[in-house]
């Protein structure tokens, strides 16, 4: 579960009205992006140790005033209203704070890049190795820039491209058809299902995958389902389209929204990383899968400007480990392909050890399998978020 999602719970939880929400959202995402800035800037403008309590509300101030550039009065005194019996210390410092505002400025231009972006050392010095200090400053600014929304108009309703065009402030994404970037949520079209809130990167999967109606297809790790929307749509709503997940909730959201968008479509919870394929599939389907997605579980880093926690569960050793559960899904999944089938393997990290690395080193040991085509998305060189698909077929 991601930030967004425990923050959205509490705001319910709280009745907390639609402006207000939108505000405690905001706050905590600045929070996130910025935390090794902010308190960079605390150590400086207080010595000595500070408790969790404290820390948490010079964060929020120091957020307010020098990231999201809010009222200084407004920011302050709601910060201190709120921090209990850390008023007069919270207090202190925002308002020494404000007094060296250039300062602080001044401190974040000469600190290292992964203090400026607030990144993990391990990753900020990786990125540099692997693309230089100019791709860092892009990478760095790229993730802590809030994400717009686009929608992809969905074809599979006769009346979507239109009504998707006509929304106010709605401009067509160069390169992706059928996309568009809208200033807000569109939520009547999307409640329609007339397109489906996504990243044009996330297309670059199903794209490649290419099914055709009739194809007996699997989208293995599904939920919440825009690849999925992309397949059955490809397909005409005509053939076999199974969807498998590992989380009963998420894939019950999958089928709300397929059945919004008028997807055709089969649900099984399914744990393909500990677990071959279920004996009622290979029965129902012995000979195997036209087509197979699998978009793995990842590091994230292509994606960190929208999944802004995903920075802070990455340890240096982060990618050996999920690089286990990204080979067993591979293996296994490859073996459900027919003959001539094509599978495509995907991910949003932009390491090469979770994508063009891991591919070759899983077919090493598989013989019979070849890589066709493979497509790499980096924010800072595509304007988009980061993503990788490998097209992968069996011999037949």
């Amino acid at each position: 579960m991601y930030a967004e999602d425990l923050v959205d719970r509490a705001a319910q939880r709280a009745g907390l009205s639609g402006p207000n929400r939108g505000l405690v959202f905001a706050l905590v995402m600045a929070v996130l992006r910025h935390e090794t800035l902010l308190d960079y800037w605390i150590g400086h403008l207080r010595d000595g140790k500070l408790d969790d309590g404290a820390r948490v509300w010079l964060r929020i101030g120091l957020a307010q005033l020098f990231v999201m550039g809010m009222a200084p009065h407004a920011a302050v005194n709601e910060t201190v209203e709120q921090a209990g019996r850390a008023r007069g210390l919270v207090n202190a410092v925002l308002r020494r704070a404000l007094r060296e505002e250039a300062g602080l400025k001044a401190m974040r231009e000469h600190a290292p890049a992964s203090v400026r972006h607030s990144l993990p050392e391990f990753l900020a010095a990786k990125w540099e190795q692997r693309w230089g200090a100019e791709a860092l400053e892009k990478l760095g600014e790229w993730n802590n820039t809030p994400a717009p929304v686009f929608v992809r108009v969905n074809g599979l309703h006769a009346k979507a491209g239109a009504a998707v065009a006509a929304l106010s402030g709605a401009e067509p994404v160069e390169g992706y058809p059928g996309w568009y970037l809208v200033p807000e949520p569109p939520v009547r079209e999307l409640q329609a299902g007339n397109c489906y809130a996504q990243d044009p990167s996330t297309g670059i999967a199903p794209l490649l995958l290419r099914p055709q109606p009739g194809d007996v297809v699997l989208d293995a790790c599904a939920a919440p389902g825009g690849k999925t929307a992309m397949l059955g749509e490809m397909m005409g709503n005509r053939g076999t389209l199974v969807a498998t997940d590992n989380a009963a909730k998420r894939l019950e959201r999958l089928k709300d929204n397929m059945t919004r968008m008028g997807v055709t479509v089969e649900t099984m919870v399914h744990d393909w990383e500990h677990r071959d394929a279920p004996a009622s599939l290979r029965a129902r389907f012995p000979e195997g899968f036209d087509r197979i997605l699998l978009d793995v579980p990842c590091s994230n880093t292509g994606v960190l400007r929208r999944r802004v926690d995903a920075r802070w569960r990455l340890t240096p050793d982060y990618t050996v480990i999920v690089n286990r559960t990204q080979t067993a899904m591979l293996a296994r999944l490859l073996g459900l392909l027919k003959p001539g089938g094509r599978l495509v393997y995907s991910t949003c990290s932009i390491e090469p050890d979770e994508n063009a690395l891991l591919v070759k080193g899983v077919l090493r040991g598989m013989p019979g399998y070849q890589k066709l085509e493979e497509r790499l998305l980096l924010p800072h060189r595509d304007g988009t978020d980061g993503a990788y698909a490998a097209l992968i077929e069996r011999s037949a």
